[in-house]
């Protein structure tokens, strides 16, 4: 059978093995045309859904060390190499080819989602209208040097000031670019709503609101899930027990070595503003997933229970019970869901987040299908409105306050502890200032910091509302103000004991006056920083 086609405007026809070699040329084109995105040299990458025997079988694919994207009680979707394609095959499961990626260039071209450059010029044009609300900044660059824009939004935004810093990140993995549009959308609603929505208004007032709306830039522009190294951003986190054993220290270097210049960035920013509550978009289910993603010794499909698995499930309902669809899940009750007890993985952000700096991070798959047409955005948008506003303001509560330096008064970064969690929060370096997320309840707090001695705080109640402030003035053992700690202040502590002068003056562990001010002066006056005995 022929076909006939027109070239140059005059009719000509195609036999069927020129049909087949025309379709192997322009197979070849596509390919040589991703180049475009500097992914030409990038194997491809098929997205695969696997049917599973079994709901446990999605462990053996999580043990297999495979990239999972979603996982029910009937089938897995991963994205595999060809290898790892040949060994998901060699399994005997029903597998389906979803889509290779890169997408080709033309299929696009006429998505309509707003890339870096897009995102600059709204950057550009908000930061004009609104600059007393709003600065943009460039926090790194992509392998491809495409730049990681964000934009802060709060009242008076080149002052430091007591207010929890928030942040949400979209599209990560480049082939899910509906939070890249959400995050937009915020954006917008709050410097339009400020001054007349009383919900932005506070927001703006009371926090420091972050949104990075485009993660993975080049993966956006290939519409694939990975960097332009093939990497999948969101693998490629430290992952406890194997790249670090703890939370960060005060003043500690952040090591990014190894990391996608992506990740590295995004570590140092997190760093560098201590996010109270933070939310990376997704796309591919509809659910509030919350950490741990990955505990040492716990299986996939478990789940890894965290020190504050309560205040997750709080957080993330404060998502979910806003987006109706999330929240009304079949496979999720109310919408919600431990990371490991869905499917386990490492290097996430989420976890990183958490265990190095207390940050509440939250991943949010917020729809099935991960390219949906652009003109279903709004509806999207209404869906999430509410549960992205919700979720943020979840930072205003809890226990709040300043750590400053009881002679001076200058800021002191401190690690926040609740008593009986073993995960710290930090206050600032540049203004002290901490916020502890907590249900209601009454909690016992310890603060410190290298030089000085920890304040303790007992029977502080937490209500619903509005969060409680505690402030804390923390000691180095000098009491008297002459920046030593010396016989004078042992003498100042010994008087107090004996009720003379003033006994809050002397309590620099938050305590209460006892022979423990006491030693913990004389421990300071000749070096000791460990606790008094007893």
């Amino acid at each position: 059978m022929n076909e006939k086609a027109v070239v140059m405007g005059r009719p000509i026809y195609i036999r069927g093995w020129m049909r087949a070699l025309l379709r192997v040329g322009v197979c070849l084109i596509v390919v040589m045309c991703s180049g475009q995105n500097g992914y030409g040299d990038v194997p491809p990458t098929w997205v695969l859904e696997v049917r599973l025997p079994s709901p446990e079988s999605a462990r053996q694919l999580v043990e297999m060390g495979l990239t999972i994207d979603n996982v029910t009680r009937d089938y897995a979707v991963i994205y595999a190499d060809a290898s790892e394609r040949a060994a998901v095959e060699s399994l005997g499961w029903p597998v389906r080819v979803l889509e290779v990626q890169p997408v080709p260039t033309e299929e696009k071209a006429v998505d309509g989602y707003r890339d870096s450059g897009d995102i600059a010029a709204l950057f550009s044009q908000w930061t004009s209208a609104y600059p007393h609300l709003c600065r943009a900044y460039t926090v790194g660059y992509s392998v491809l040097n495409r730049p990681l824009l964000a934009i802060k939004i709060t009242s008076n935004p080149d002052v430091a000031a007591d207010r929890p810093a928030v942040r949400y990140i979209a599209t990560i993995h480049g082939d899910e670019p509906v939070g890249t549009e959400m995050c937009l959308n915020f954006v917008e609603w709050l410097l339009t709503g400020y001054g007349t929505d009383a919900r932005a208004t506070r927001l703006v007032d009371e926090t420091v609101c972050w949104l990075l709306p485009l993660m993975n830039p080049d993966g956006l522009a290939a519409r694939t899930r990975r960097n332009a190294n093939s990497v999948d951003l969101n693998r490629n986190f430290p992952v406890y027990a194997l790249d670090f054993s703890g939370s960060w220290t005060p003043g500690a270097l952040l090591n990014t070595a190894g990391r996608e210049v992506e990740t590295a960035s995004i570590m140092e920013w997190t760093a560098s503003e201590r996010f109270v509550v933070s939310g990376t978009f997704h796309g591919g289910s509809l659910v509030a997933n919350y950490p741990y993603d990955y505990e040492p010794g716990v299986p996939s499909g478990v789940a890894a229970i965290s020190p504050d698995e309560d205040l997750f499930q709080y957080v993330a309902l404060r998502y979910s019970m806003y987006n109706p669809d999330m929240y009304a899940s079949t496979q999720f009750p109310q919408g919600i869901v431990n990371g490991s007890a869905w499917y386990s993985i490492t290097g996430s952000l989420q976890d990183w987040s958490y265990r190095m700096f207390g940050t509440l991070e939250l991943t949010l798959e917020i729809g099935y299908t991960k390219k949906p047409a652009i003109s279903t955005m709004p509806t999207y948008w209404a869906k999430n409105r509410d549960a992205m506003i919700s979720y943020l303001e979840t930072a205003l509560e809890g226990v709040r306050g300043l750590v400053r330096d009881r002679v001076g008064g200058t800021p002191v970064e401190a690690v926040v502890w609740v008593e009986g969690n073993s995960q710290p929060v930090f206050s600032s370096a540049a203004v002290g200032n901490y916020h502890r997320v907590l249900l209601p309840g009454t909690y016992a707090m310890r603060w410190e910091a290298a030089g000085y001695i920890p304040w303790r705080q007992r029977d502080i109640q937490v209500t619903e509302g509005p969060a409680t402030r505690v402030d804390v003035n923390l000691s180095t053992g000098d009491l008297n103000g002459d920046n030593a700690v010396n016989a004078s202040d042992i003498q100042i502590s010994v008087n107090a004991l004996l009720g003379e002068g003033s006994p809050d003056a002397a309590d620099v562990d938050g305590l209460g006056l006892s022979i423990t001010d006491l030693q913990w002066v004389i421990n300071r006056s000749i070096g000791k920083t460990a606790a008094p005995a007893g």
